[in-house]
Parts: structure tokens; C-alpha cells; sequence
């Protein structure tokens, strides 16, 4: 299979499914003239025409309601937002128009669309520009909430989330574009609510999505040269969840740690949580425990936004410590 970085996987993705289907079109922050602030879009415009590709003013809450009514009239937008902090400010058509709408609508109006964009932090860009919001997302019904973590999982999903039929949030990571991997050519497509097993293992289940996949993946590493044998799995679509995957990994190591990047209070680890210990709890030999960001806005000082963020060493330590080895 061909290597491709992060990003132009996202790209293959969008390309194709506009020359798929011409309802697609994208719209957002320099995502034409200037390629995308993160490249995403590279070639787009050039290919399909300012018709498909719009360069949007900086105005989330106006380009994504045009999204929202795109949509209901039948077309299949994709907004991209230059990082999801930004997309605070489109909360009420995200939340109370795209969700809603074919509830409110009796069915009548659909709203097949993508919110997409880099999500959480990167390196130094301080408090309101490194935040996790998937937390946020879903918590709301009518919304499906997606963060791939590899090149090829970037791809497949992002192709499904274009052709569902719902509003969909599709949560990057910044730190990831530059990522390459394989990535499977042509129609290659990844079921929305499916979870992977990246590492399987028979001594504990630590759970991970987008970059602190990396991070779970590397602890795991390490951790099997101490004799422990740890699965990783990354939920891959947050919104529906892949329960089934999870409760099945954890009955058969009997042992969980759940590490994400986002705060801790309300998180989305302690949904994870909840859904385990009502479901496996007579499987539990061990509290599950988490790792996550502090709750604290995201220092800038280099030192301290390292300290504010899950690391292969903590994953580690909540391992040992589920396994009574520390």
C-alpha cells in the first residue's frame, strides 16, 4: 500500500468523494486559495472550481448555518473549521440546528454534513487554542463524534462520515498531520462505531483515542519488556461508541486504564467508565483508572504544557498500579 502523511490521506478522502459525488463541497477558513491552513485542501480548488471550494470569512457561526441549510436542501457540506477551538463560536448552528434538525423536523429535513478540523493541543499555543472539545460534542444526541488516530483510519472514516447521512463532528489532530503510515488506494471506507484492537494483549485493556493512542501504544511497548502483555484499543468513533469491543477486551483481561487528552471532570473517559462498570463490573479484578489532561487551561510555558498532558510514564504507572505491581 502506498505511505502517506496524516493529511493527505484526509485529502485523498475529500477528493475522491467529490469526484464521487458532485453534493459534495467544502467550504471554511483558507481552504482554497491557500490550500488549507494545515495543507488539507491541497489542489482543491484547483480542481473543483470555487463552486465547490470556498474560502469562508472568519465567521464559524455564518459559514457553518450556511452548511446547516445546504444540507437540508440536499447537498452534502464540509466545514472545515481552522481548529475546533473555533468551533465555540458556530456552537448554536452545531448544537441547535444541525443536531436537532430531523428530530425537530419530523424526519423531514436532514442534515448530512462534516465539521472538520484539527482538535486539542499542538505545542505552545496556550490556553484558548489547546482544548479538547470532543467531550462536548458528545454529549449531544443527534451528533455522531469521530478522531482518527492513523493515516489509514483518517481516510476510511472521513469517507463514511461524508457519506452519512447525519451531522457528523470529525476531530483531527493537529500534531498528526505530518504522521505518515499506509493507506489503502481506492474505495476504502471504515464503518462509523467500529473500534480496533491496535495491540492485542491478555493482561490489561487501555483504551485511547487520537494522538494518546501513541502514547498508550508506546507505554504498551515498554511495558511488555516488564512482562506485561497490554491491549490497546482506540474507539475510533466516540459517538456512536463501539461498547461491544470494549466490554469484550476488558472481560477478558479483567483490568482497564482509559487515557485521553481532554479534562478530566465529565471527560469522555468517564463515560467509558460508567458504561464498564455497569456492564463488566463482576469481570473487574481492579478500579479502572484514568489518565488525562490536568484540569487546568493548558499552560504556555513549554515545561508545564508537557506536565499538563498524559505521557507514556503515567499510562505506565496507571497500569502498575491496576495490576498491583506498583
Amino acid at each position: 500500500m502506498p505511505v502517506m502523511q496524516y493529511r493527505e490521506a484526509l485529502n485523498q478522502a475529500m477528493r475522491e468523494e467529490m469526484q464521487r459525488d458532485e453534493r459534495v463541497f467544502l467550504l471554511g477558513e483558507e481552504v482554497g486559495a491557500y490550500n488549507g491552513a494545515y495543507k488539507v485542501s491541497r489542489g482543491l480548488l484547483a480542481e473543483f472550481g470555487p463552486q465547490r471550494v470556498l474560502d469562508t470569512p472568519i465567521a464559524e457561526l455564518g459559514f457553518t448555518g450556511l452548511a446547516v441549510g445546504a444540507a437540508m436542501a440536499g447537498l452534502r457540506p464540509i466545514v472545515e473549521v481552522m481548529t475546533f477551538n473555533f468551533s465555540i463560536l458556530a456552537l448554536d448552528q452545531v448544537v441547535n440546528g444541525a443536531a436537532k434538525m430531523l428530530y425537530m423536523s419530523g424526519g423531514q429535513f436532514g442534515v448530512p454534513m462534516v465539521l472538520r478540523g484539527p482538535g486539542g493541543s499542538a505545542h505552545q499555543l496556550a490556553a484558548q487554542h489547546s482544548q479538547s472539545l470532543e467531550a462536548w460534542y458528545c454529549h449531544v444526541p443527534g451528533l455522531k463524534v469521530v478522531m482518527p488516530s492513523t493515516p489509514a483510519d483518517a481516510k476510511g472514516l472521513l469517507k463514511s462520515a461524508i457519506r452519512d447521512d447525519n451531522p457528523v463532528v470529525f476531530i483531527e489532530s493537529e500534531v498528526l498531520y505530518g504522521m505518515k503510515g499506509e493507506v489503502p488506494e481506492g474505495e476504502y471506507t471504515i464503518p462509523l462505531g467500529v473500534a480496533e484492537i491496535k495491540r492485542p494483549g491478555k493482561d490489561v485493556t487501555v483504551i485511547a483515542h487520537s494522538k494518546m493512542l501513541h502514547v498508550a501504544l508506546q507505554a504498551a511497548n515498554e511495558l511488555e519488556a516488564e512482562g506485561v502483555d497490554a491491549e490497546v484499543i482506540d474507539p475510533r468513533t466516540l459517538r456512536p461508541l463501539d461498547t461491544e469491543t470494549l466490554l469484550q477486551s476488558v472481560k477478558k483481561t479483567n483490568r482497564a486504564v482509559i487515557v485521553e487528552e481532554g479534562w478530566s471532570f465529565c471527560g469522555v473517559g468517564a463515560q467509558i467508565v460508567d458504561i464498564l462498570q455497569q456492564q463488566a463490573f463482576d469481570y473487574l479484578d481492579a478500579p479502572i483508572l484514568r489518565v488525562t489532561g490536568a484540569d487546568v487551561p493548558t499552560p504556555y510555558n513549554k515545561t508545564l504544557e508537557h506536565m499538563a498532558f498524559p505521557d507514556a510514564q503515567r499510562v505506565k504507572q496507571a497500569v502498575l498500579r491496576v495490576l498491583y505491581k506498583a
